[in-house]
């Protein structure tokens, strides 16, 4: 970095230049370059090292021209490592799920949601119901990663039986579970758009649960509409189930004790992983010949056989041996190490957004356009597209919701606009657009728990997209936009 002497001859830094509009442009034209080029050339395979290997070699991009704007290569990269470390918990939690996965395979949890699944649902209304199912737990408990991870696996295993897309059931399952994580007051994402605004949480809760109130019927309307007309007979594939597992309720302990750690509000990845704990236990008791046929443990005593096929169910997933092509791929999934290329590309992610982040680039891109919009609807729609501007280049659906508060607070105040018209608009966009980015960790994490590339789900995650689209449009037509007049001041504003 440049410095200059003061006025007794001590270096001092030169603080960094700001920069131009070309120079903000060329790490976000690099970004959408390389990734269109890595989905034309690979696919759905990108995800598998090729996105990974260009969101590096951007980050590096973008520290190029922040050093020649100034910044050192010592503060990038500790902004990169910053930006890393702010998404440990979300890669923690991914290593829980892929342990769940493992262990629910084994012990037959996920079989049993398929077998009761097939018994109760018909794909006449099967989309419209797992929607529905995914939104009222997920308001309970206020986490979209853990109805997915739980319910939202099994749901994707009875799509499958019933011949079934899994591209809309993933979307289904994705809008219910976000429903829930926009709307419950029990939701961290929830809690921190309403502090990033300024607001108290059940005004910030109540104005986000009206959108939702337009949104959900949209989207439960699509599911309707694609739900497969005709009869359903299930019957061959649920001999087939109970010719190789002991179905009962007792197979939905596990899930029983997530969902309930979860309304309690334990910390995502301790309720996570103590369920793929239980999922292992019960399948000591409820199925030992399988856990000791699985750990292939040869002369070990017994006791040490169960924990090696645990242990193993845990890190690397459960392979099934039934000789049922079709069980055997239904439960042969999970593991630590399933989630492996999904963390590598959520890493690589989250370093880019702290290079840019660090550099200005959101700030040289979106100050300008706030300055220069004249209407109300103008500002929300410039909020949204920020957001997921945020969401894209940023890969964190956190950073997306406290940057773009922060840097539209002053402009929606200036406007006579209740803080809480900005965390709603926050709460509808911010929270929701992760999922619909393949390299977000959200939209990573979608993709490695369902099984469906981020592509292939987004255009059905209704919710999802249409959620920002109805706050524009609350915006436009002058809806439930509260001024500074119309609400009692939180104590946070106070």
């Amino acid at each position: 970095m440049a410095s200059k002497l003061d006025d007794v001859g001590t270096p001092q830094s030169t603080p960094p230049l700001p920069l131009t509009l070309t120079q903000a442009l060329i790490p976000i034209v690099s970004l959408i370059g390389l990734i269109s080029l890595s989905f034309f050339l690979f696919g759905d395979a990108g995800a598998l090292g090729p996105n990974q290997i260009a969101l590096v070699v951007v980050t590096m991009v973008a520290a190029f021209v922040g050093w020649r704007r100034g910044h050192t290569l010592e503060a990038l990269g500790e902004a990169a490592v910053a930006s890393v470390s702010s998404g440990i918990g979300a890669i923690f939690i991914l290593f829980a799920v892929g342990s769940l996965i493992g262990t629910w395979a084994m012990s037959g949890t996920l079989i049993a949601m398929v077998y009761y699944g097939l018994l109760i649902l018909s794909p006449n209304y099967f989309y419209l119901t797992a929607a529905i199912l995914c939104a009222v737990v997920a308001l309970s408990i206020g986490s979209s990663w853990t109805v997915v991870g739980t319910i939202g696996i099994g749901l994707m295993g009875i799509a499958a039986n019933m011949g079934l897309s899994p591209e809309i059931t993933a979307g289904a399952v994705i809008s219910g579970a976000y429903f829930g994580d926009k709307s419950s007051p029990l939701s961290d994402s929830a809690n921190l758009a309403a502090a990033a605004a300024g607001v108290d949480l059940y005004q910030h809760v109540r104005e986000t649960f009206i959108t939702s109130l337009v949104t959900m019927p949209i989207a439960l309307a699509v599911f309707w509409y694609f739900g497969s007309p005709g009869d359903f007979d299930a019957s061959h594939k649920i001999d087939s189930i109970q010719k190789f597992f002991d179905v009962s309720l007792v197979l939905f302990v596990p899930l029983l004790i997530v969902v309930g750690l979860a309304a309690i509000k334990t910390p995502p990845f301790t309720t996570i992983f103590i369920g793929a704990l239980a999922g292992g236990i019960l399948a000591v008791f409820v199925a030992p010949e399988r856990v000791v046929t699985f750990a292939d443990a040869g002369d070990l005593p017994r006791p040490l056989a169960l924990l090696k096929g645990v242990w193993l169910a845990l890190a690397g997933g459960y392979k099934a041996s039934t000789g049922d092509p079709a069980i055997d791929q239904l439960i042969s999934r999970g593991g630590m190490q399933s989630m492996l290329n999904t963390i590598w590309l959520i890493i690589s992610a989250l370093s880019f957004g702290g290079v840019v982040e660090k550099v200005g680039v959101l700030d040289r891109l979106i100050n300008p356009i706030i300055d220069a919009v004249k209407s109300t609807g103008a500002l929300v729609a410039t909020l949204v597209g920020s957001i997921v501007a945020t969401n894209i280049v940023t890969a964190d659906q956190y950073i997306a919701i406290v940057l773009p508060a922060r840097m539209f607070k002053n402009g929606f105040r200036a406007r006579g606009l209740a803080p809480v018209t900005l965390s709603r608009a926050v709460g509808d966009s911010g929270t929701v657009t992760g999922a619909l980015i393949p390299w977000n960790s959200c939209g990573a994490y979608m993709a490695a728990t369902l099984g469906v590339a981020t592509f292939g789900y987004a255009p059905f995650a209704v919710f999802c997209w249409t959620s920002p689209l109805v706050t524009i449009a609350f915006a436009f037509l002058g809806l439930r936009m509260l001024r500074l007049e119309d609400v009692e001041p939180s104590a946070a504003q106070r």
